[in-house]
């Protein structure tokens, strides 16, 4: 089954929102201007919207995290869904019952979506595929597979600040191999109409076949940098390595790590962005990730707006999230 028949309706309509994989430019537009009217949202004396009044919304998370669980519940809470997030280290799958099990006791209390992170690559199309019909899946990050909530919320980042997708050059720095919000970020860029994405890493951490992600690959920092508008720096994946991918840390941040003088080989309005958590001194200079080309703070913020929008998409009534405007 193809990612975007699974994820849309019969209307063209997001059902689950698993991967940005497949899905057309429209789609795509049309999350970033949902999120754009639930930008606002946020300044507000009452932070809320009644869109979501009366769902139920479950965050199910198998790893850790903090900012995306938190600004997956406050943007469910900000379109008024009531939410559930279970502890799975202390849940009855770790007594021995099964995802399936789990999932339809959930649903037999009535829950209207699930928002899944999982290890595995995969975990939420499983989770899509038996799923009951009524219920509808987000993909919170699955292994080393997607990430596609964080994708967009780089892309509406982006296009706050460069506008035209299609007249800019975009360099996704690190750790390509391992990291779904790479996979995320370069399905998306492509989508939109981006001449150039570059990637820029060791071989070690390049997947074995870029050719079939559409980017161009680089080796070296000062090639890869040069006049780009976006720069987007990716965490090392070491939970997800396996064997001596790299040699130290400091040998990989002195050349693979964006300090002042390899940012100042982008162009001077250039952007930088990185999904977090930083890892200072490793992927990133301090001086640049707290510097005036930073928007690593806004990624967060925004990530609020975006999750609103897609959450309201998929529960939604068509036109509805007009009302947040």
């Amino acid at each position: 089954m193809k990612n975007q028949d699974i994820q849309l309706d019969s209307q063209g309509r997001l059902r689950h929102f698993l991967t940005i994989e497949g899905l057309k430019k429209p789609v795509l537009t049309d999350i970033l201007d949902t999120a754009e009217n639930f930008s606002t949202v946020g300044t507000r004396n009452v932070k809320k919207v009644p869109l979501l009044r009366g769902k139920t919304i479950a965050n199910l998370f198998f790893e850790p995290s903090t900012r995306t669980r938190t600004t997956f519940e406050l943007a469910a809470k900000r379109l008024s869904a009531d939410v559930i997030n279970m502890n799975i280290s202390t849940s009855s799958t770790t007594k021995g019952e099964t995802l399936l099990d789990m999932l339809r006791n959930l649903e037999a209390m009535h829950c209207d979506m699930f928002v899944v992170r999982h290890g595995s690559s995969g975990a939420a199309h499983f989770f899509a595929k038996h799923v009951a019909p009524h219920i509808s899946i987000i993909n919170g990050g699955d292994g080393s597979h997607a990430h596609p909530t964080q994708g967009m919320l780089d892309m509406f980042t982006i296009r706050r600040h460069k506008p035209d997708f299609t007249a800019l050059r975009v360099a996704v720095v690190g750790d390509i191999l391992h990291s779904r919000v790479a996979r995320s970020q370069i399905h998306a860029l492509n989508t939109l109409g981006v001449p150039e994405v570059r990637v820029i890493g060791p071989r070690t951490l390049i997947p074995a076949e870029p050719d079939s992600l559409g980017v161009h690959v680089y080796h070296d920092m000062k090639e890869g940098l040069k006049d780009v508008d976006v720069v987007i720096m990716l965490r090392l994946q070491r939970e997800r390595m396996q064997g001596a991918l790299l040699p130290s840390e400091n040998e990989y941040y002195r050349t693979y790590g964006l300090s002042r003088e390899k940012l100042a080989l982008a162009k001077p309005d250039a952007i930088v962005m990185h999904p977090g958590p930083i890892n200072r001194g490793v992927e990133i200079e301090s001086a640049v990730a707290d510097g005036p080309q930073s928007v690593i703070l806004e990624q967060v913020t925004n990530g609020i707006a975006v999750r609103m929008a897609v959450m309201s998409m998929v529960l939604g009534r068509p036109g509805d999230e007009q009302e947040a405007g």
